[in-house]
Parts: structure tokens; C-alpha cells; sequence
């Protein structure tokens, strides 16, 4: 094992109290999960008691957030995957959603486990588990105590994707020094904007900070299953169709006014981020005047259906491919944004609100000309008016562009594999 010195005083501090508290862990979490917070079968992988065996071979073990940050990382893993046959991965998150959606289609040769709570015990039993010849973590999640051990056990340590915003950057400043030893020893930091790369430098990061954008555009396009699409097609022929998706309240509301305006072959589309408001939005579009359908009790839109709202889960696939032109919910509300790639991995154009403070570098990298702000509802009919197929194209190659970034971070972490065998 490397010798990385006496940890700072903070880091001795943070580990300590770890130590302190840890009797605590199990106890919460029964409490958490007594109260329907923990999922029954995996809760005790929060202990570090892992619920798979580790893979002969090496293993690239990858840490993200939720389900958007686990999903970003597919498209790198899927590279991994294809240029090392005898890898394999080990991702680790702490939303449940993103638990339940990467077990159920993981990469290829991928385990998913909970992340261990950030304290000696289940630390060491995760590591003494699972072994892995790299850590990756990626956006905005470092957690130091699990950091800090990786790293005395010989393990290359990186950061992809990552994203740290002003008021994130200025909470961690000032305990800068619970953070500077461990990104001072990363073997790989790459960042998705300028900004955050700055911030990573002034927290401690002593090495090169490569800017290498998002990685969500590298993912592998959102599936649709390819009967259902094609009746779809059928159905929606001769209609003027155009999506709303991801979207919460005030998206709908300014979207039911533009449709409005629009003439009779209009057919507005809500994907609703929360399925179970289905049943309201197509209250909200009858009361504005507009035939409304809920996906969930017919499949097809009929033909004097204005608004049809798709409250299914995985429908986005499908719309984005059906509607030319898709509208970004979160972006006119405190939600702050979603997602845009999705849209543009399958050739819908994109528009978006103002706010978008959650995908500050994902709309920086598509630009004015990659995506289009919209603020009212003159500005969206104008837009769903106007021939996007340039915007489209310029999209798509900023998307190509940034699976040209995937491909070398991909080259990158194979190497510290073979880094990490030789400690």
C-alpha cells in the first residue's frame, strides 16, 4: 500500500468522528427502513455487506448520485466494455430510482450496489469485497472517508463528468481542506465546463483539470419498442405533432396556452415527470378548452385529441423520435431543467426555459444554435413555426463531438487499470 502520509487535520477529524458514530448505521437504517425510505433487499448493502460476488478480473468500480448521473455514465462504460472484454464494472449510486433502473437493464458485465455509508466499518467491507482496480466518481458526489481509504489501498482514484456550480464550489470551500487530499491525489479529473474546473483547482485538484464537457450525449439513445412505434406513426399521420417533456406545472401551463392558438391538426403531447399527475394535466387541458386523452386508458391519440398525455413510464423514447420539436420541462420553474440530449440523440428539436441552472453546461454545450430559449408562449409558437432542421444538424454533431471526449476518458481509465495492477 502507498504511503500517503498523515491525513490533514480535518480528514482526521471527519475519519474520526466516522469511527465514533458508526454503531449508529444499522439502527438508522432499520428505522429508514421501517418507514418505507430503504428498499428491503439491498438496504444492508449501505453497510457494505455486499448482495453479489465480485467478478473474476478486473473491476472499474463507478460512483454516481441518481438515475440521470448513473445513465450519463453509459455510454463510457459501453466503450469500456467493448475495447476490454475481460472488465468488469461495478456501479454504485444512493438514489433508489437509479437502483431499480440499472438493475433491471444494466451494461454489459455491470453490478449495481448502494453506495456504503461514508464510515470505516462499511468502508472496509466494501473494499475488502469488492476490490476494485479503479474508482470513478462522477458530478458533484465525493465522499472523503471512501476516497481517502480507496486511495491507501494503491487504487487510482478519478473524477469524471464533474460539475460543481457556485453555491455548491463555495460550501466546499470552506472546508477546502476535507477535500484537498484527496483531489490533489486523483490519478484523472475531468470536468464538464470551464467553471468547474476552476473550482476543482481552487479546492485542492493540484494535476491537469481536462474540460471535456458533459458525458450525457455519449449515451446510448432511449429505446422504443418498435410495434408500438409504428403504430403510432399510423395513427399521428397528417397531425402537427410536438412534445412536452419531463415536464411539472408551469411548463403545462404555458404549453396548453401556445396550444391553443395552434390549429386543429395540433396534437400537444405532455410526458410528465411524475406519471401520477397525469389525470390532472388532462383535467387542466379540458378546462382550457382542449379534448384531452390519458395515455393509460387508450394507446393511441384519437384523431380530435389535442392534448395526450403519456403517463407511462418509458415513453420518452418513442415521442422524441414522433414529435420534431420537444420542449424541455423544469426550465420555467425552481426545478431548474432536465435533461436535453435524450431529445437530441433522436433528432427532436430542442426548447427550453430560462432556468436551467441543473444543466448549465449541457445547454452551454449545445449553444443558441444547438437549442432554443424560449420564454413565452409568442416565443414557442414562433419557434414550432419556424424550420428547426438546422438546429437539429448542429446538434447532432455537437453530440458527436462530445462521444469523441467518451472515447478518450474511455482509453484513459483502461490505463489506470493497468495502472492499478501493477500497485
Amino acid at each position: 500500500m502507498p504511503d500517503l502520509g498523515p491525513a490533514p487535520a480535518l480528514l482526521r477529524l471527519y475519519l474520526g468522528l466516522g469511527r465514533a458514530l458508526g454503531w449508529l448505521a444499522a439502527p438508522m437504517l432499520r428505522r429508514r427502513l421501517a418507514r418505507g425510505k430503504e428498499g428491503p433487499d439491498h438496504w444492508m448493502e449501505k453497510l457494505g455487506i455486499a448482495s453479489q460476488g465480485r467478478p473474476d478480473g478486473p473491476l472499474i468500480w463507478l460512483h454516481a448520485v441518481g438515475l440521470g448521473e448513473v445513465m450519463a455514465l453509459r455510454g463510457v462504460i459501453d466503450r469500456m466494455a467493448a475495447r476490454a472484454p475481460d472488465v468488469s464494472f461495478l456501479i454504485t449510486s444512493t438514489a433508489r430510482s437509479s437502483g431499480q433502473v440499472i438493475r433491471t437493464a444494466p451494461p454489459p458485465r455491470t453490478r449495481h450496489q448502494f453506495l456504503p455509508l461514508d464510515l470505516p466499518r462499511p468502508t472496509q467491507r466494501f473494499l475488502d469485497h469488492w476490490r476494485p482496480d479503479v474508482a470513478v466518481w462522477a458530478e458533484q458526489d465525493l465522499w472523503p472517508g471512501l476516497a481517502w481509504h480507496t486511495m491507501q489501498r494503491g487504487t487510482p482514484v478519478a473524477m469524471i463528468n464533474a460539475r460543481i456550480n457556485p453555491a455548491s464550489f463555495e460550501k466546499r470551500r470552506k472546508v477546502r481542506s476535507l477535500y484537498a487530499p484527496i483531489l490533489s491525489r486523483m490519478a484523472l479529473i475531468a470536468a464538464q465546463d470551464p467553471e468547474t474546473a476552476s473550482h476543482l483547482k481552487a479546492l485542492g485538484a493540484s494535476g491537469q483539470v481536462a474540460v471535456t464537457g458533459p458525458l450525457k450525449p455519449a449515451s446510448p439513445p432511449l429505446s422504443a419498442a418498435p410495434v408500438r412505434l409504428e403504430s403510432l406513426r399510423h395513427a399521428l399521420t397528417g397531425r402537427s405533432v410536438w412534445c412536452l417533456a419531463s415536464s411539472h406545472p408551469a411548463d403545462e401551463a404555458l404549453a396548453l396556452a401556445v396550444e391553443q392558438a395552434r390549429g386543429p391538426d395540433s396534437l400537444l403531447v405532455i410526458v410528465p415527470r411524475d406519471i401520477t399527475r397525469g389525470a390532472a394535466i388532462a383535467d387542466g387541458a379540458r378546462a382550457a378548452g382542449l379534448a384531452a386523452q390519458l395515455q393509460s386508458l387508450s394507446d393511441l391519440p384519437a384523431a380530435a385529441t389535442r392534448v395526450f398525455v403519456a403517463d407511462s413510464f418509458g415513453e420518452l423514447g418513442l415521442w422524441y423520435r414522433l414529435a420534431p420539436v420537444s420542449m424541455i420541462g423544469g426550465s420555467f420553474c425552481e426545478i431548474e431543467g432536465h435533461n436535453p440530449w435524450e431529445a437530441v440523440a433522436l433528432g427532436s428539436a430542442v426548447l427550453h426555459g430560462p432556468r436551467v441552472a441543473n444543466f448549465t453546461g449541457d445547454f452551454l454545450t449545445l449553444g443558441p444554435n444547438g437549442a432554443r430559449q424560449v420564454e413565452t408562449p409568442a416565443e414557442i409558437a414562433a419557434a414550432l413555426g419556424t424550420d428547426l432542421s438546422e438546429q437539429r444538424e448542429y446538434a447532432r454533431k455537437v453530440a458527436e463531438k462530445a462521444a469523441i471526449f467518451a472515447d478518450d476518458l474511455a482509453d484513459q481509465i483502461l490505463a489506470l487499470v493497468r495502472r492499478g495492477a501493477m500497485n
